[in-house]
C-alpha cells in the first residue's frame, strides 16, 4: 500500500508512537485512548501487509519496515498535510477497577450527562493498582486502599466488611456471624492476594480450610458449594477513587462529582453550567434544597458495613 493513500491522522497516530516508543505516552499526547491507538496501529499493519512494530518486545520496538514508514510518514506530513484536529468524539476518561468494584451506576449517570465524552471502564489487577496510575493506563482508578498515595488525590468511598468463605455443609454455615475464636483449629488460607482468589476458593471448596476475603470479593466468586458468613473483629476493606493530582482535569473532576452524588446542576460541574444558566431567584431555591440534600447523600455498596445481625447459636 502506498503511504500516501494513508490518512494523514493515522499517520501521525503511528508517527506519535514510533517516536514515544511507548503506546500510553503517546495515546495520552494525542488525546486518545490507548485501546484505541493500539487497533489503529494493528489496523495499519494489516492494511500495509507488515508489521511495524516488533511483536511482543518491551521495550516497545520498530522494525525495519516500520523504520522505513516512519521515515515515509514524517515526508507526508512535513509536505503540508494538514493534521485532522482531535474533536471531542475522540476525548475519553479511562477509569480503571480493581476486583470487587461495581461501576454501573456511575457509567450509567456518565453516559446520561455527558453522551458525547466516552467513559471507558477497565479491569484492573489489585497488584497493578499503583502501576496502572502512575504509568498513566487509566486516567483514575477505584483502588483498594492502603496505596502509595504521593502524587495522587484520593476519595475515600465506602468500607466493605469482611466474610469467612466455608464449604456449603461447614458447621460455620450455620451461624449468620463468626468471630475469631470460632475459626480455632481451622487452616485459614493465605487469601491475601485477591487477583489470585479464585484458587483460594477452590481450595475451601475442597475442604481445605477457609478463606477471610472482603464482602465484594465473595460475591464476586460465589460458587454452590461455599457459603460466606460476617467476620467479627477483623479490620475492614476500603474502596476509594484516585488519580494522579497533576492530571487533574475538567473530565476528572466531573467524574468525582459523579461519584460524590452531586447533582447535574451542582455549582461543582462547571460543564453542565454552559448548558445552562438559571436566573438568580431559581439559583437561590436550588441553593437551599441543595444544602439538606448534600447531607444526606453518600455512597450506597452492598459491601458497605452494616449493623450487624445478632448471632445464632451453634
Amino acid at each position: 500500500m502506498n503511504p500516501e493513500s494513508i490518512d494523514v491522522t493515522r499517520l501521525r497516530w503511528f508517527v506519535a508512537v514510533a517516536e514515544e516508543l511507548h503506546f500510553a505516552r503517546a495515546a495520552k499526547s494525542l488525546h486518545i485512548s490507548r485501546q484505541k491507538l493500539s487497533h489503529a496501529v494493528i489496523d495499519l499493519e494489516r492494511e500495509l501487509g507488515t508489521k511495524l512494530f516488533v511483536p511482543g518486545a518491551q521495550p516497545t520496538q520498530l522494525t525495519e519496515a516500520g523504520q522505513q514508514f516512519l521515515r515515509d510518514a514524517r515526508d507526508i506530513i512535513a509536505r503540508g498535510e494538514a493534521p485532522e484536529p482531535v474533536g471531542t468524539e475522540d476525548l475519553a476518561l479511562r477509569v480503571g477497577f480493581v476486583p470487587g468494584v461495581t461501576v454501573s451506576k456511575w457509567t450509567r449517570i456518565w453516559g446520561e450527562r455527558f453522551p458525547d465524552t466516552p467513559l471507558e471502564v477497565v479491569p484492573i489487577p489489585m497488584a497493578e493498582q499503583l502501576a496502572a496510575l502512575r504509568e498513566g493506563r487509566v486516567d483514575a482508578c477505584f483502588v483498594r486502599l492502603p496505596i502509595d498515595r504521593e502524587g495522587l488525590s484520593a476519595i475515600a468511598l465506602y468500607r466493605e466488611l469482611p466474610v469467612v468463605v466455608v464449604p456449603k455443609d461447614h458447621t460455620l454455615s450455620l451461624f449468620e456471624q463468626v468471630g475469631m475464636g470460632d475459626l480455632e483449629g481451622e487452616r485459614i488460607q493465605d487469601a491475601s492476594d485477591l487477583d489470585a482468589i479464585a484458587g483460594t476458593i477452590e481450595l475451601v471448596a475442597a475442604g481445605v480450610g477457609v478463606a477471610i476475603v472482603p464482602h465484594s470479593i465473595a460475591r464476586l466468586h460465589a460458587r454452590r458449594d461455599v457459603v460466606y458468613r460476617t467476620m467479627m473483629g477483623v479490620p475492614d476493606t476500603e474502596i476509594a477513587l484516585a488519580w494522579p493530582t497533576t492530571q487533574t482535569t475538567e473530565l476528572i473532576e466531573e467524574f468525582v462529582g459523579i461519584v460524590r452524588g452531586r447533582s447535574e446542576r451542582s455549582s461543582r460541574a462547571p460543564a453542565q453550567r454552559k448548558k445552562t444558566e438559571p436566573s438568580k431567584k431559581t439559583s437561590a431555591k436550588r441553593s437551599a434544597s441543595g444544602r439538606g440534600a448534600a447531607a444526606k447523600s453518600f455512597v450506597k455498596n452492598p459491601g458497605a458495613k452494616k449493623k450487624p445481625a445478632k448471632r445464632r447459636g451453634r
